[in-house]
């Protein structure tokens, strides 16, 4: 029996052939072992050879062997055929029992046939049964599966009061279900109830939690979840590890990621492709392609094999950086060495590749040659050339690749309707456009916030205010809400209508929307006041207006000329319409101000915000020590280096790199090792500090003495890296 609980089918088969060739002669024990070994591997030929040999040897199919055909006839997908061994039990009175109810009511259960399920388990009683834990667990997996949260949590109710009270199980099915969706405060209970009850959760339970929070971006949520998880005595595991370097991944935080992977290690726990994807996906989105082609050689050197997935990210990301050869190469060079086969996603990265450097011949070759592989594009590949047409003007071109779409059974997406409709505002043809927006949601595709910010555009852009609030009240009406945009755009419509006063009270409401403004919102808010201060000639000021992924030819000039009067300014509107500037105001200021060079005026409003009794965010202090470092201000920098330690903020590892460089150059070494000591203690990941401050900075400027003896300085804190990352220092310092 023990070998059958843990499937080891060829050794029972093995020690039941030496007991006949013993002469030992097999019991209705014996032969039910081996009925229920195959059965649970959904082999029912093999199982039915042990069958006949019961019925040879005299004996009675009992209650253990029917069940066991139940199981196996669920294992192997056929329900149906469960349910007729079920019936020939009562047929043949042999008495069912809990275990026979509940097999049955899983492969019902499995095949998606939960109303027969939950009829069966109601019928239990007529047989003297009574559910067991695992009977209303698997019903309540189900009908959580299937959307039925609230007839689950009646289950979940009922159990206790019929004397079953819960297990761990129970309540991590509960606990997923919730996660998923998004009822975080309900999953939160039900860890709480599990804890008073003397319920270990278990790592499946707790990764429930964490991988809930960092799809949504809660990542300090899904952190603490990791400490009650330890302070429990219940050890992460990879997937622990994978789900929050996901999570970090997902709001742009790589460097945090990338330090998960050293506790990966200090816990010997391996990483896996997955772990490795989503690091390199994190790598890309913060602009890191060197880091990425590094964790592609790591994952290499761990033995593990890149899918199209790791190649697909790779990819994607040279496209969009206008290195299509190289794409083009690195997908060959996949080809033949992981024999890698090209999917829709590589296909369709391509040819945006090509689309984006105007090589749109190659890119509807492309096209061509992915039909003709039988690698049929999809939604997103139409997107890319009906997006290529349309910066070409070809609305009409592209409304013929709308109807080859629909031909191939592709319904439009928001994001294809949503480029036709921008390009036909362009165009100034509004009454296509709202045609367009009709068609668009009758065929089914709800418009999203960008469609609607596209008509507000182009409204404001011809000053007809009225008709572009109607637009944000019908989004309202709609149930989406207005974004940074949407308000921006409005704002800059007013203010170039000289309604100054109503741009702010636009501001009001985003602040009471809860809306951030972003520092765009604040330069034409600036802009707006500044032309106000100043003598309007014929009544009119023409300009250009502010469009999705457009910026104005005087926007920079706004943070060029900025001065603090002028904020002050800024400040005393805010407040008389009821928009106190807060830590985000001055954040976004700051920001406008170091992305010109403009430090001097954002060290004062650094002062200013402190004497307001605020906080700095860690986004500030990063802005600041980023322009002090580009501006060669390494004093400057190491002052506010120090003040981030100080609080609690980490500081990014680019300016790191600028700042340790910068010492060198200067011949300020002892500075320059006090700020690598204070890099070391912010648990960066060891190999991405060794990449990007020993190697692309150090080592490329010829330091070759300073990245040697902070080198030493790792080796000496115990830093461990990869023996790849050790090699590539020590060739750089070799070649030297």
């Amino acid at each position: 029996m023990l070998l059958s609980r843990f499937e080891l089918v060829d050794e029972m088969k093995g020690l039941y052939v030496e007991m006949l060739g013993d002469m030992v002669l097999p019991n209705i024990y014996t032969f039910n072992t081996m009925v229920n070994g195959y059965c649970k591997l959904g082999n029912l030929s093999e199982a039915g050879v042990y069958v006949s040999e019961i019925v040879q040897a005299g004996f009675e199919l009992d209650t253990f062997t029917y069940t066991s055909l139940i199981l196996g006839h669920c294992r192997s997908r056929n329900v149906d055929g469960a349910c007729c061994v079920f019936g020939l039990m009562w047929r043949k009175g042999c008495p069912r029992n809990e275990v026979s109810y509940t097999n049955l009511i899983h492969g019902l259960c499995e095949a998606g046939r939960i109303g027969e399920a939950l009829k069966l388990f109601l019928l239990m009683g007529e047989d003297n049964c009574s559910p067991t834990v695992r009977t209303y667990t698997i019903l309540i997996c189900a009908l959580c599966e299937s959307g039925r949260k609230l007839e689950a949590m009646n289950l979940f109710r009922e159990m206790s009061g019929r004397g079953c009270e819960p297990n761990a199980h129970t309540y991590t099915v509960l606990i997923d279900s919730s996660c998923k969706e998004r009822n975080f405060e309900e999953a939160r209970k039900l860890l709480d109830q599990m804890l008073e009850k003397g319920l270990n959760p278990g790592v499946v339970t707790y990764n429930a939690l964490i991988d809930g929070y960092c799809k949504v971006g809660k990542i300090s949520e899904a952190l603490e979840i990791l400490g009650v998880m330890e302070s429990n005595n219940c050890s992460p595991n990879s997937r622990t590890y994978n789900e929050l370097i996901c999570g970090f991944c997902k709001v742009k935080d790589v460097h945090r990621a990338m330090s998960l992977l050293n506790k990966m290690f200090e816990r010997n726990l391996s990483p896996t492709l997955v772990t490795y994807n989503s690091l390199i996906h994190g790598q890309c989105r913060a602009g890191h392609l060197d880091s990425a082609f590094r964790l592609l050689n790591l994952l290499k050197e761990n033995g593990l094999v890149p899918d199209q997935w790791t190649y697909s990210i790779l990819i994607d990301t040279l496209c969009k950086r206008g290195r299509v050869e190289e794409a083009c190469e690195l997908f060959k060079s996949s080809q033949k060495k992981e024999d890698l086969k090209a999917n829709e996603v590589i296909y369709t990265a391509l040819i945006d590749g090509y689309c984006k450097v105007g090589k749109v011949d190659e890119a509807h070759s492309l096209f061509k040659r992915m039909v003709d592989e039988e690698c049929p594009p999809n939604s997103i590949t139409f997107n890319v050339l009906i997006d290529s047409l349309c910066g070409e003007k070809k609305v009409q071109e592209a409304l013929l690749l709308v109807d080859e779409m629909i031909k191939m059974n592709l319904m439009p997406t928001v994001e294809i309707y949503t480029n036709l409709i921008v390009e036909m505002l362009k165009e100034g043809d509004i009454n296509l456009a709202k045609k367009t927006l009709n068609q668009m949601i009758s065929s089914g595709c709800q418009p999203d916030v960008l469609a609607y910010t596209t008509f507000i555009h182009a409204y404001c852009s011809q000053g007809r205010m009225e008709e572009a609030e109607n637009v944000m009240a019908k989004m309202k009406e709609e149930g989406i809400i207005p974004d940074f945009l949407a308000y921006t755009i409005l704002i800059d419509g007013y203010g170039r209508m000289q309604l100054v006063d109503c741009s702010f009270d636009v501001l009001r409401r985003m602040f009471d929307a809860g809306c951030e403004p972003s520092h765009h919102t604040y330069a034409f808010l600036l802009k707006h006041l500044v032309k106000e201060m100043q003598p309007i000639k014929d009544g009119c000021i023409v300009e250009d207006s502010f469009a999705p992924g457009f910026v104005p030819k005087d926007f920079i000039n706004v943070w060029k000329t900025l001065d603090f009067d002028i904020v002050s300014l800024l400040f005393k509107k805010m407040n008389e319409h009821g928009c106190k500037p807060n830590v985000n105001t001055y954040s976004k200021l700051i920001t406008g101000l170091c992305r010109v060079g403009r430090v001097n005026v954002a060290l004062k409003l650094l002062k200013d915000l402190q004497e307001g009794g605020m906080s700095p965010s860690q986004l500030i202090y990063n802005e600041l020590l980023r322009c002090c470092c580009e501006l060669k201000l390494y004093e400057e920098a190491c002052s506010l280096l120090y003040d981030m330690d100080e609080n609690g903020h980490l500081a990014h590892l680019e300016s790191y790199k600028l700042l340790i460089c910068g010492l060198c150059e200067e011949g300020k070494k002892a500075m320059a090792e006090s700020v690598f000591h204070i890099l070391l203690c912010c648990q960066y990941n060891y190999d991405e500090v060794a990449w990007k401050v020993l190697i692309d900075g150090l080592l490329k400027n010829g330091y070759s003495d300073e990245c040697s003896m902070f080198l030493k300085s790792m080796e000496k804190k115990g830093c461990q890296l990869h023996p790849q990352t050790h090699a590539m220092l020590i060739e750089g310092l070799d070649g030297t």
